[in-house]
């Protein structure tokens, strides 16, 4: 049986260089079982998205993060592509917004460099996780242990490695949402 979230408000907090995937997948996942999911960014207008490194599609910005109010929403994801996470974790109204959503108890997942906004907003200490292989000495260094597999639940947190792992990181994204 197909998990359902119907009711359910997601935000996605992306910028200029996120992964297209990593942002469409899960949204497209969100958005069939049910879910509203909805386009937050640090900019107004469009996100730039990214296949590796060319240009691929622009996406409406939906809202913006000095305007999100937590409550409006049961999730956060977190795509990656590596320029969206470091343009993201330069900027403190998102940066709270991570640490203060984080600090909700509500289901986060990031895939790939996205826990680099994790790291910046101080969440992952004492915590397990996983992401692309270049941010684990980030992530050590924040006092989080570093584990490459597929998908990695901690309590609410989900993270996965890579494109690749869209299928598992969006299944567990909407187990977490629906729990």
């Amino acid at each position: 049986m197909a998990t359902n979230i119907h009711g359910k408000r997601i935000a996605f907090l992306a910028t200029d260089g996120v992964e297209e995937v990593e942002y469409t997948e899960p949204r497209k996942a969100v958005e069939n079982a049910g879910g509203t999911a909805e386009l937050i960014s640090i900019k107004d207008g469009e996100v730039q998205a990214v296949n590796h490194m060319d240009k691929a599609g622009t996406y409406a910005v939906e809202k913006l993060v000095k305007d999100a109010r937590i409550a409006d929403y049961d999730a956060l994801v977190l795509p990656g592509g590596v320029a969206n996470p470091d343009f993201l974790r330069a900027d403190p109204g998102a940066v709270r917004f991570v640490r203060d959503f984080f600090a909700t108890g509500k289901p986060v997942a990031a895939i790939c460099h996205g826990p680099w906004t994790l790291v910046e907003a101080g969440v992952v200490e004492g915590r397990t996780l996983t992401s692309w292989p270049s941010l684990r000495t980030d992530v050590t260094n924040a006092g989080a242990t570093w584990v490459d597999e597929q998908v990695h639940v901690d309590g609410k947190l989900v993270t996965s490695r890579k494109p690749d792992d869209l299928p598992a990181f969006c299944d567990e994204l909407l187990a977490q949402v629906a729990a």
